[in-house]
């Protein structure tokens, strides 16, 4: 028999089908309007929202609730500028050799480079690291497990939050990213995983005419 001496109530809303329906379709309304933004006002963003949006993607579900990510926040303008600077040599190397033709062309229609101004400009970047392992106050090492899994998922609610905030984000993915945790100072058991600017968009800021996959194409039923 289980043991649920550690166990509490479960709080959860529920709703008449018609709300709920009502809900989910207001909130793929939201989503749907998500964009990936490369250009962003200097406006910052208040710190209550920021703290707000990093709980949200602390509060995703995680393998043995083991919680294996940190979240770094960076707004100082030198560390941006460096983190920048790192990024792009990396960028240059992927668009002038590691990147084989069809993906640059499939960027084209893009029009994305290695110079990557809005590490500057964003006046936040998050940058998502995952702790392979985590290491007890003995220094002894502890597991975690389905870690990539269980940060994939933290940062697919944060993304989610930040729509929901009204702000907007691209996530940049300089292969490899071993820079950040040299630029960051982190600790050996945290890998980069992924870095997001994150802020106001530019005014008149236009993006791709792109179009989703319609529901029969991702959706399979039995």
């Amino acid at each position: 028999m289980r043991d649920t001496t550690a166990h509490i109530p479960l709080e959860v809303t529920g709703y008449p089908e018609a709300e709920m329906a009502e809900r989910t379709k207001g909130f793929l309304a939201e989503m749907s309007r998500r964009r990936t933004v490369r250009e962003f006002d200097s406006k910052p963003i208040p710190k209550t929202v920021l703290d707000d949006l990093i709980r949200i993607a602390g509060s995703a579900p995680s393998g043995a609730n083991k919680q294996p990510w940190t979240f770094c926040l960076v707004q100082d303008t030198e560390v941006k500028h460096k983190i920048r600077e790192a990024a792009e040599k990396e960028e240059y190397e992927n668009y002038h050799g590691r990147m084989a033709q069809r993906w640059l062309g499939d960027l084209k229609e893009f029009g994305t480079d290695h110079i990557k101004e809005f590490l500057d400009e964003a006046p936040c970047l998050i940058a998502v690291f995952k702790r392979i392992y985590d290491v007890d106050t003995y220094g002894s090492r502890n597991n975690n497990y389905y870690v990539n899994e269980s940060v994939g998922i933290a940062v697919g609610m944060l993304l989610a939050g930040i729509q929901h905030a009204g702000l907007v984000a691209v996530t940049h993915t300089p292969s490899p990213m071993n820079f950040l945790a040299e630029v960051l100072e982190r600790p050996e058991n945290e890998r980069a995983y992924l870095l997001i600017p994150v802020g106001y968009p530019k005014k008149d800021t236009r993006v791709p005419d792109l179009k989703r996959k319609a529901l029969e194409e991702i959706r399979v039923d039995y």
